[in-house]
């Protein structure tokens, strides 16, 4: 019996609500693997983001060629908070020139990997929501979701730095770095509830997805602004050992808490909604979900259950019996 569900955590459960999305949320966590999705997500989005910074900065350079204060305000601005590429460019603002060759390239690379990146992230989500393999997209409409998922994330990246760039353009004064932050976290959370909403085979509506994207949105703006510290952190406590290894386990530490903070918060969206209404029925249909929660009603009807204590303990020795003996009336 897993400890979300032994009788001591079950009765505080029962006590409290928000004790009960709390562990909701860590079973959910548990039972999906969803530790291994945000592995495989941030592996890809590692695999993605040198060949997309590669083609975003030879755009730049094509875009920003004979407007140097301009491509200096840029570089100064949001591009800054990005680990080892703000770090280069503002060593090397010639670096940020035009070139058709790289742009072929880093496009190339780009597009396969972040593809695979949020055809990772949509099934986790469907993981997240219980959806059935048999009634998850087919691989055309997940490389077509991918591209909008690319579409959602490049515009939050690219207003962040358009938001920037004005702000310092316009040279507003020390206080305006607040209405900054603010208004990179309204973009962040925007995009994240976005592809919540759209990047998965479930029919979640804005309302079940605000939670965990307002959560997810924090998070990433948080990191945004500590990022470059904490690579260099990294870089610097491990470059006697590993070299310029040392670069890539900042960037992979950075890109895992991005990635365990987004499918975390898709699991709080999902436990809210069982909790609330007992089941994801309206989310998804029973006959599109995964077999593990048909008993999740069996367990609703037992005295002192709520509606997550009831999902939880579905997957439960406890569960079983009552599974059963709804199999054996119908």
């Amino acid at each position: 019996m897993p400890w979300t569900t032994s009788d001591k955590v079950m009765d505080i459960r029962r006590r409290s609500a928000v004790v009960d999305v709390i562990v909701e949320t860590l079973d959910g966590w548990r039972r999906h693997i969803t530790g291994r999705n945000a592995s495989v997500l941030a592996f890809f989005t590692f695999l993605s983001i040198f060949p997309l910074m590669l083609a975003a900065t030879t755009i730049l350079g094509f875009v920003l060629e004979d407007n140097e204060e301009l491509q200096q305000r840029i570089i100064d601005g949001a591009l800054n908070d990005i680990p080892v590429i703000g770090q280069q460019l503002a060593e090397d603002p010639a670096s940020l020139d035009g070139n058709i060759w790289a742009l072929i390239i880093g496009l190339g690379g780009a597009l396969w990997s972040a593809s695979r990146a949020f055809v990772g992230l949509q099934g986790a989500l469907d993981d997240t929501w219980e959806v059935s393999v048999d009634h998850r997209a087919s691989m055309p409409v997940q490389r077509g979701r991918a591209l909008v998922g690319m579409l959602i994330l490049g515009g939050a990246q690219v207003g962040s730095i358009a938001i920037a760039t004005v702000v310092r353009a316009i040279d507003l004064p020390a206080g305006a770095d607040v209405l900054l932050i603010l208004a990179t976290l309204v973009v962040h959370v925007a995009a994240v509830a976005a592809m919540y909403r759209y990047l998965t085979s479930a029919d979640p509506g804005w309302g079940d997805v605000w939670p965990g994207a307002i959560i997810a949105g924090a998070v990433y703006s948080l990191l945004q602004q500590i990022g470059v510290w904490l690579v260099d952190e990294i870089q610097n406590n491990a470059s006697d050992t590993y070299g310029n290894f040392a670069i890539v386990l900042g960037l992979i530490t950075w890109l895992s808490i991005i990635a365990i903070a987004t499918l975390m918060s898709a699991e709080l969206n999902a436990a809210l909604v069982r909790h609330r209404e007992g089941s994801l029925d309206r989310i998804v249909p029973p006959e599109k979900r995964a077999a593990q929660q048909t008993v999740t009603q069996a367990n609703a009807d037992r005295p002192g259950m709520t509606p997550a204590t009831a999902t939880t303990a579905a997957e439960s020795g406890d569960g079983q019996p009552a599974a059963a003996s709804t199999s054996s009336t119908t």
